[in-house]
């Protein structure tokens, strides 16, 4: 019986040391002091481009709904098969006979304001010096509240890296003095990206030269991406990740095999 005694002693005092080290070691203190290591290291990939200002003018006139910016998204950043960064959604707008179909290509809006960092309990997610909104996926645990935190739904939980996934800019690649792989595929170039705080880049004479919209600006999160001729039936639609005529073939019956566009894991193993 006494030997029992000395082993649990022996025991409870190990376990109260090891968690003594683990509280000590734990990120806790750097979360909720909202640390950010990368930034703290001053690592430009965390701090951004000094004196710049990130945003995306988006020309509906000029898209046409090929998916090669989806595409191209996808494959630049490894996007898991069912997830997207970025996609062109479809709708039709009017009463027959006077019907149109619409498009609007979708992505995060990195706003001036954004509702997912203040919601981040560890600091993961972060707005960089130039307005790009990012996620550290060192020190995000994976805990979905900017996900949910998010009105328009441009963030997913990522099933490979276990953290949230959203959409970039291609930070690496304006880092490097590259456009966003979106942009550089466009084949109608209905997507510009650039500095808004130089009067002189593309981006600014466009919304000098023509009238924009955001997405959504009843939330007031300041979206950076603008819209020219952008519809204002589908302006606070937050959402609508499935093509139109996938929508109606499923109304109709059609088998899922034949008419299925891969938006989701289901239809990529051809149920």
């Amino acid at each position: 019986m006494e030997q029992d005694k000395m082993k649990r002693r022996s025991f409870l005092k190990k376990l109260s040391t090891t968690l003594a080290a683990a509280v000590a070691a734990a990120p806790s203190v750097a979360s909720a002091s909202m640390k950010i290591p990368g930034r703290d290291r001053k690592d430009p990939r965390y701090t951004g481009q000094t004196g710049k200002r990130f945003g995306m003018v988006i020309d509906l006139r000029k898209c046409i709904s090929c998916q090669a910016c989806t595409a191209a998204c996808k494959i630049e950043n490894r996007v898991p098969a069912g997830y997207y960064r970025t996609w062109v959604a479809e709708f039709e707008t009017g009463t027959y006979p006077a019907v149109r179909k619409v498009f609007l290509p979708q992505l995060c809006n990195h706003c001036s304001e954004p509702a997912c960092v203040s919601v981040c309990p560890t600091g993961a997610t972060f707005k960089r010096d130039d307005g790009i909104v990012v996620v550290d996926d060192t020190i995000c645990w994976g805990c979905g509240y900017c996900i949910n935190a998010c009105p328009y739904d441009k963030r997913f939980f990522n099933p490979v890296t276990k953290v949230a996934d959203k959409c970039t800019l291609c930070a690496h690649r304006l880092d490097r003095g590259l456009l966003p792989a979106c942009v550089e595929t466009c084949v109608g170039g209905a997507r510009i990206c650039g500095d808004l705080n130089d009067p002189k880049s593309e981006v600014s004479q466009l919304l000098q030269k023509f009238p924009t919209s955001v997405l959504r600006p009843s939330q007031g999160t300041g979206p950076m991406v603008f819209y020219i001729h952008l519809d204002r039936r589908i302006q606070e639609v937050p959402v609508a990740s499935a093509a139109l005529e996938d929508l109606v073939r499923k109304q109709e019956g059609t088998l899922r095999g034949e008419w299925t566009t891969i938006h989701t894991k289901e239809a990529s193993k051809g149920e």
